[in-house]
């Protein structure tokens, strides 16, 4: 597990929130998804990003995740509407519900769980829970950073910052992600994420977390949807909907739930 300390922990929140602004993947999932009212569930919902928009949207809405200091942000964004929840869970271990008509599984998800099983048997897992919690005919909706040449995005062992800024306690730091080395046959990409603060009373935080993700191919990504009795009714490699490349950077797939 990440098992960052709490000063930390609440220094994502807040940066997160403020530094993940763009919306063209909300409007785009709204256009797929369509308009027609549906029950969604969102996986990694994280401080209401995608759950909130979706909400405002008309759809009744259900979000997981296992961050408490992100989903403390939802409640100040919802403006008191009533067809939207939330709560803590391990999406992993914890029980879903079920009768959802879409389950989201977007942010990148199936490259960021937090989990201490295997990951690619955690991603085949995400999967095959989503279609244990839809109604029959429900839809799966992915969007998933890609690349069909990943060691090029991950062999990469110089320090490059992800975040960096005050949080609302005025402790100052930055994120960054370095030491990054990829196997191509596995699939399986190392880094250590490293964490710089300065608190408001002048303690200086640090805190290295050595991390390990699978990058799934899209084969894989089809054959655990198939396994789980999917078919796929749309796919693109961005938001302008063009098909998977070498020159997208996005797998965006729709798919129905048939068995």
């Amino acid at each position: 597990m990440y098992n960052e300390k709490p000063i930390i922990s609440k220094w994502i929140a807040d940066i997160y929130d403020r530094c993940e602004t763009d919306t063209n993947e909300i409007e785009f999932a709204l256009s797929v998804i369509g308009p027609e009212p549906k029950r969604i569930l969102e996986i990694a919902c994280g401080s209401g990003r995608i759950l909130v928009p979706f909400a405002k949207a008309g759809y009744n809405v259900t979000g997981l995740d296992f961050d408490e200091y992100m989903l403390n942000k939802i409640e100040s964004k919802c403006n008191g509407m009533d067809n939207i929840t939330w709560r803590k869970a391990d999406v992993i271990n914890d029980d879903w519900g079920s009768g959802f008509d879409v389950v989201i599984l977007a942010g990148n998800i199936l490259f960021n769980i937090v989990t201490d099983m295997n990951y690619k048997k955690a991603q085949e897992l995400l999967i095959q829970k989503a279609s244990n919690s839809l109604v029959p005919g429900g839809k799966i909706y992915i969007d998933y950073g890609y690349t069909l040449y990943p060691e090029k995005w991950f062999n990469n062992p110089n320090e490059d910052v992800i975040w960096e800024g005050a949080d609302s306690d005025g402790n100052i730091g930055k994120m960054l992600l370095l030491g990054g080395t990829f196997d191509s046959e596995s699939g399986i990409y190392k880094f250590i994420r490293r964490f710089k603060l300065k608190s408001a009373n002048g303690e200086i935080i640090k805190q290295d977390i050595p991390s390990i993700k699978h990058f799934a191919t899209l084969e894989q990504i089809h054959n655990w949807l198939d396994s789980a009795g999917f078919v796929i009714e749309q796919e693109y490699g961005d938001y302008n909907r063009n098909p998977i490349s070498e020159k997208t950077n996005r797998a965006i797939i729709l798919a129905r739930k048939v068995l």
